[in-house]
């Protein structure tokens, strides 16, 4: 059963924010309530649906145990009671996880770094893949997809792509993606048809502000350079390229996709905050690993998350033990969302079963 007072708080404050609303505010408050607000809504509404329910419960049970009740009745009562016990059941789940404790990170950007790894070229085309991917996936969410840095594969791909992915929730929505991916595939360049495996390396951090995580400047060491490329006139005339290291760490991050110094500087400073943050919460999540064993979304990206078999066209989770024969829309971005879904909810379960949440 749901605890009444915690419901009567939610109304409480949905009306309180309501009322601050309309009065006169500085642009910045006004913003955050207006996001409350609208977070707030849909879970309210879905309060109101599930008493109104409870109280139509507790109408036809009064009928049921009333013995001057016309026999007809009370059997049309007890034959309207079961779909409305079924349909409390449901919203009681779903006010139960949209009470669940949110990630302060999930409403934020996401900063996506995808490394090819064991299976030479192939792993470096399978990188690409992933990327492209995740631009599809992200454009049917109304995403925007910047591409910050990236080192290309000799025969096409990426050795290594990091990009900056723009839209509320995408974080929430992409947080499981972190992990080794495989790919068995039959390269083009293989002529007796044999299947190769190779894999990339996924990870998304959660974009960071300067509140969020605090980098002394004594701790840096920031070099400039010449930016490396193809060529062209613009190529190795100026020190724009930026390389900043984090001495108490080792992470290095090089930025040159940039003509201005200033704004590669601010990229790969923007990249840094993200994977300090990430390295914390890796360190936080490890410490609380017994208690958390088994559940998704640990980020632990030394473990094999995902298998996209293309010979059998389908795509594994191992997480959740999900296969999919849909590979094609998939790596597509058009079915991805389907994967997403499951993960979601099978974190959800285990935060519900982790926490008792409600009970």
């Amino acid at each position: 059963m749901l605890p009444e007072q915690k419901l009567d708080a939610l109304l409480v404050r949905h009306k309180a924010v309501e009322s601050e609303l309309a009065s006169a505010l500085s642009p910045e408050i006004y913003v955050k309530l207006s996001r409350e607000f609208a977070e707030l809504g849909p879970v309210v509404e879905t309060v109101k649906r599930y008493r109104g329910i409870a109280s139509e419960i507790d109408d036809l049970n009064a009928l049921i145990e009333d013995p001057g009740t016309d026999p007809e009745m009370r059997s049309m009562a007890a034959a309207e009671k079961p779909q409305l016990e079924e349909q409390r059941a449901a919203l009681e789940q779903e006010i139960k996880i949209a009470l669940l404790p949110k990630d302060a990170m999930d409403e934020r950007n996401v900063i996506l770094e995808i490394r090819a790894g064991t299976g030479g070229d192939e792993a470096a085309l399978f990188a690409g893949d992933l990327l492209r991917m995740y631009e599809r996936y992200a454009a049917k969410q109304g995403w925007k997809v910047e591409i910050i840095s990236a080192s290309e594969g000799s025969m096409g791909g990426y050795k290594e792509i990091v990009a900056e992915i723009r839209g509320r929730g995408a974080f929430a929505r992409l947080k499981f993606e972190s992990g080794v991916h495989r790919v068995q595939r039959v390269p083009d360049t293989e002529a007796s048809g044999r299947i190769h495996t190779s894999t990339a390396t996924v990870a998304v951090l959660p974009e960071v502000a300067d509140v969020d995580i605090a980098i002394n400047d004594a701790d840096l060491k920031i070099d400039t350079l010449r930016s490396g490329g193809a060529g062209g006139q613009h190529v190795n005339k100026t020190e724009s390229a930026v390389r900043v290291t984090h001495i108490p760490t080792g992470i290095v991050v090089m930025m040159q996709e940039d003509r201005s110094q200033h704004r590669n500087r601010a990229k790969a400073m923007a990249v840094l905050r993200a994977r300090l943050y990430d390295a914390e919460r890796r360190k936080r999540d490890a410490e609380r690993a017994a208690e958390r064993r088994g559940q998704v979304g640990s980020g632990d990206r030394s473990e094999r998350i995902r298998t996209y078999n293309f010979p059998q066209g389908r795509v594994s989770d191992h997480r959740i033990n999900l296969t999919l024969y849909k590979l094609p829309q998939i790596i597509e971005g058009e079915a991805l969302g389907e994967i997403i879904d499951a993960l979601v909810t099978e974190h959800q379960a285990s935060l519900l079963a982790a926490d008792g949440a409600l009970s």
